[in-house]
């Protein structure tokens, strides 16, 4: 309770020159501003990479046979050889809260001819409703469109379609090992052609509908390579994976479920990398705050050397008057997080509803494997928010240290004399 005139002293001190004070305090509301706004655009970026990764065809969730990978097998199907209930295990998946769709695939490894042009391919069979709520791959169609379900058709990548010379109408030749032993072979219309801007997909992927597929490679209904899941929130994809591990842990034939955490590690190192950068701009921006601080604090001391030398003659204790000064920085950091605050939630809240769409000046690009549209998208980087604030505040109370110890040592017979 003693202590509280020197509080009251430090928030009144801030009156006493306004302009400073508002000057100081504008300036540490940028600094917080500044630090938010790149974390949320930081964030925005990175929500959009892992986004585009795992949107185009991976899912955030897969579910394999345990032995499926790395090689990929077109002999190790979900539930061993006699295969799964698939109906059962979809549902199974959706039930989680945070799966929001489950596709089936099936895989093969195998060649697609045209004329004399003959190019390397990885088929997938899928079910093109359940697909197209998992994956954004059958809504890439640039030219013809999705095969129809029980026809000889596929989807070829833009590249590929350019490499064999073919577009929608064409036919041809697709060969690729069964899993009895055989070699599958048919003849293929194009029905339409995707583009995702990501090479590695348009150059090798080819679509066609689960049943032709299983047909091709002598794999019955019962038996699929893959489920994929698509999660509300991405980064809630290891818990998501974790729960149903658990949930299958008790399965006849054991199931493998990954997050794409653990399938797109890359991903993973870029997007810590991104977030660690953030600490260096937090830091950057500080230390320069302190030396504002330090030097506002500094002048309102000296100007008031005869207060405090009337103050400490009086008997006044110095470390009274070390807590009205620090009291008032304390009070400015406030009056910055507040000010901060006001302008990084408009800022944040229109960069997020309508973000900056530079697709005119810069086109798409890939990085780390994944799609990047030069669309400045903010999230809202909840934790910065707190985490600057607290930033601020240290930063104010550490630049109010020393002109704290000025203040306790000024002479008070030489102040008051003119000396």
């Amino acid at each position: 309770m003693a202590d509280r005139p020197w509080f009251r002293i430090g928030w009144r001190n801030l009156g006493r020159n306004r302009r400073r004070t508002l000057l100081t305090s504008v300036g540490l509301a940028v600094g917080y501003t500044s630090v938010v706004v790149i974390a949320g655009l930081t964030d925005g970026i990175l929500s959009e990479m892992v986004g585009t990764a795992t949107g185009v065809i991976t899912g955030q969730v897969q579910i394999h046979a345990p032995a499926y990978l790395p090689d990929r097998s077109v002999y190790e199907t979900l539930g061993g050889g006699d295969g799964t209930d698939v109906a059962a295990l979809l549902r199974a998946a959706v039930d989680d809260p945070d799966v929001s769709a489950a596709a089936p695939r099936v895989y093969a490894a195998g060649l697609v001819s045209s004329g004399a042009a003959t190019a390397g391919a990885v088929f997938v069979g899928v079910d093109p409703a359940r697909e197209a709520a998992v994956s954004r791959l059958t809504s890439t169609v640039s030219a013809g469109r999705l095969p129809v379900p029980g026809a000889r058709e596929l989807l070829v990548g833009r590249e590929m379609a350019r490499q064999l010379g073919v577009a929608p109408g064409a036919e041809v030749v697709v060969v690729a090992p069964g899993a009895d032993g055989s070699l599958g072979n048919d003849l293929f219309t194009v029905s339409g052609v995707f583009h995702t801007g990501m090479a590695e997909f348009d150059v090798s992927f080819v679509l066609l509908p689960l049943p032709v597929l299983q047909q091709l490679v002598s794999l019955p209904p019962a038996r699929i390579h893959e489920v994929a899941l698509r999660v509300n929130d991405p980064w809630r994809a290891p818990a998501v994976a974790a729960r149903l591990s658990g949930r299958f842990a008790g399965a006849a034939v054991p199931l493998s479920v990954r997050a794409w955490t653990e399938f797109r590690p890359e991903l993973v190192d870029y997007t810590r990398l991104a977030r660690s950068s953030m600490w260096i701009v937090l830091i950057v921006v500080f230390l320069m705050a302190i030396f504002g601080v330090a030097n506002t604090l500094l002048m309102a001391t000296f100007e008031r050397r005869y207060e405090f030398a009337l103050l400490l003659a009086l008997g006044a204790a110095p470390r009274g008057i070390a807590r009205a000064v620090v009291t008032e920085a304390l009070a400015l950091g406030v009056i910055s997080i507040g000010l901060g605050v006001l302008a990084a939630v408009p800022l944040l809240a229109w960069w997020h509803h309508a973000p900056l769409d530079l697709s005119r000046l810069v086109g798409g690009f890939t990085m780390v494997g994944a799609l990047v549209r030069p669309v400045l998208r903010a999230e809202y980087p909840t934790a910065m928010f707190c985490v600057a604030g607290v930033a601020l505040i240290a930063t104010t109370l550490l630049a109010s240290l020393y002109p704290a110890f000025r203040a306790t040592r000024v002479p008070p017979a030489d102040t008051l004399s003119g000396r």
